[in-house]
């Protein structure tokens, strides 16, 4: 059954001495707005980790299969589309069919949309589903810490000192991302109360499954829903997000742990059911 009622959410997770979203422009330094100093993590970089924990809890079923994959050709899924309904591609608007049964089969287009009107036209899907930039709670201080490496990649280089590299972290920062479930666009592309209830599995564990050396300690600490009564909503997303605040405990200490802040949220308006479900 698809979405019947609109949704907004609050996710809060945290970084200890590690690198939660590097920068190519900035020589994959964390990402940082330098106006007030505040650490960023992009929207695809959390709908990545997302895609990553649907793909190894989901891998087993139809329904679930992940479009934007790492060497992924893309016109290859839109031609299994195509294939599977006993058609050939033309030149044109792809066919209504064709969008309906890659929704049905890719977890992420039916969720978050995608673009797939290339040679082999799969047409273009407007996801339930989106992210704002996360964003830390107060600015915060990369490190660049200076690592050595033991062995060598040639054997000519064995006489050689060892190889010095630069690694990037952030000590501490707490990170709050805001995001939005459309229940009419829900209809649109097949999107499910069942995805909603894997969406929410995947903010709160998915960073149990994207461990590296870069990202550090990463962990989802809060995540505050607001269910509207209807599909078109009952107030709106900005002043529901108001609600939700972070403060810190000691704030003339630096933080460096989940505990140094204090998370809370006011009661929400009528028509609209504040769930906590982190």
């Amino acid at each position: 059954m698809s979405l019947q009622n609109r949704y907004e959410f609050v996710l809060y997770f945290d970084v200890i001495n590690g690198n939660p979203n590097g920068d190519p422009d900035a020589g994959n330094l964390p990402r940082i707005d330098p106006e007030t100093g505040r650490g960023l993590v992009s929207d695809v970089c959390l709908k990545r980790k997302v895609r990553n924990y649907v793909e190894l809890v989901k891998e087993d079923s139809d329904a679930h299969h992940i479009y934007v994959t790492e060497g992924a050709v893309l016109n290859k899924k839109h031609q299994e589309a195509y294939d599977a309904l006993g058609i050939k591609p033309e030149k044109g608007a792809a066919r209504k069919d064709v969008t309906e049964w890659l929704c049905g089969h890719f977890y992420d287009v039916r969720t978050f949309g995608a673009v797939m009107s290339t040679e082999i036209n799969g047409g273009t899907v407007r996801g339930p589903v989106q992210f704002c930039f996360a964003e830390s709670v107060d600015p915060i201080v990369p490190q660049e810490i200076t690592i050595t490496r033991m062995a060598v990649t040639n054997e000519k280089d064995l006489a050689k000192e060892r190889t010095m590299g630069r690694k990037s972290i952030v000590p501490y920062a707490l990170y709050r991302a805001e995001g939005f479930a459309s229940a009419p666009q829900a209809q649109r592309t097949g999107f499910s109360e069942d995805d909603l209830a894997l969406l929410w599995s995947a903010l709160i564990n998915m960073f149990d499954h994207d461990r590296s050396a870069a990202r550090g300690r990463m962990a989802a600490q809060k995540l505050y829903v607001f269910r509207h009564d209807s599909a078109l909503g009952n107030a709106p997303a900005h002043k529901l997000f108001s609600l939700v605040t972070a403060e810190r405990v000691h704030p003339s200490e630096p933080p460096r742990s989940f505990a140094d802040y204090r998370v809370s949220a006011a009661p929400a308006p009528t028509g609209v059911t504040l769930l906590e479900l982190l």
